[in-house]
């Protein structure tokens, strides 16, 4: 799954590289170490502009908020609930098949985060004396260094409680695209830790590489097979990860030093 990202980079670094042609310095998110369901995100996107003479579909840098509300809801209450859809339903589950044919995004990332729990913690666990075991938060990004490019799906929902002219009349959501993790080895794996993606979590999401981007962003893409044939995992063998501080688990701490990595779990032995 995909609970918790880290999503730093500047504006103007993903505008060179994804070749966005719009975007609204008044959108500008400040870099954040602990994206958290809820939170406005980045997304880019390719769709015509609102008013503009010429009809074809632009590619942008948009802000989003990470909880997809379906166009259908009543109200947004459940956003904090769809922040990931499956691959292996996208195409058909009614929150999300609309949204896959004709509303693509991609969510740029530095990695995830994904949390453990450790040996000694589910041993107390068992004997009754954690309810609540620690967990220990794991970093997952590419081992290049590259953007962490996540599948995802936006879509529009309006607020009918406010009048049209209102400027929250109308959400723009979105949702990470997961599948399952990669059972290869890690391109870089701690000593003592996990081997593979899968010993963190079964699932992970969807990373596009560069050469899929375009074809995924594509709005004239309609078929569901070439679409589905899109969400094949990556190749094995391009990500690390590495343990972290326990404080990333809490929402309010933010900064760059929850990427650093330890020189050894902080929840006792995991693996």
């Amino acid at each position: 799954m995909c609970g918790r990202y880290a999503a730093s980079r500047r504006p103007e670094d993903l505008t060179g590289l994804f070749q966005i042609e719009k975007w609204e310095p008044a959108e500008t998110l400040a870099p954040d170490w602990n994206v958290a369901p809820t939170k406005e995100v980045y997304a880019v996107l390719e769709r015509p502009l609102k008013d503009a003479d010429e009809r074809r579909p632009v590619r942008q840098l948009r802000k989003l908020k990470w909880g997809l509300v379906p166009s259908f809801a009543k109200n947004p209450e459940g956003a904090a609930r769809m922040i990931n859809a499956r691959a292996e339903t996208v195409h058909e589950k009614p929150s999300y098949r609309r949204p896959f044919v004709a509303r693509r995004c991609i969510l740029p990332a530095d990695g995830y985060y994904e949390w453990v729990t450790g040996t000694d913690e589910r041993e107390l666990e068992v004997q009754g004396k954690k309810k609540r075991p620690r967990k220990q938060p794991y970093f997952v990004t590419p081992a290049d260094g590259s953007v962490f490019a996540m599948a995802g799906l936006y879509e529009f929902w309006r607020d009918r409680t406010l009048p049209d002219d209102h400027p929250q009349s109308w959400w723009v959501t979105c949702s990470v695209i997961t599948t399952e993790a990669e059972t290869s080895p890690l391109a870089v794996a701690p000593a003592d830790g996990p081997h593979s993606l899968s010993d963190i979590h079964p699932r992970m999401p969807l990373m596009l590489t560069e050469d899929r981007w375009d074809a995924w962003l594509d709005p004239a893409r309609t078929d569901v097979d070439e679409l589905r044939a899109l969400l094949a995992p990556p190749p094995p063998g391009l990500m690390r990860a590495y343990p972290v501080t326990t404080a990333v688990s809490n929402v309010r701490n933010n900064g760059p030093e929850l990427l650093e990595e330890l020189e050894a779990p902080e929840v006792g032995t995991l693996f």
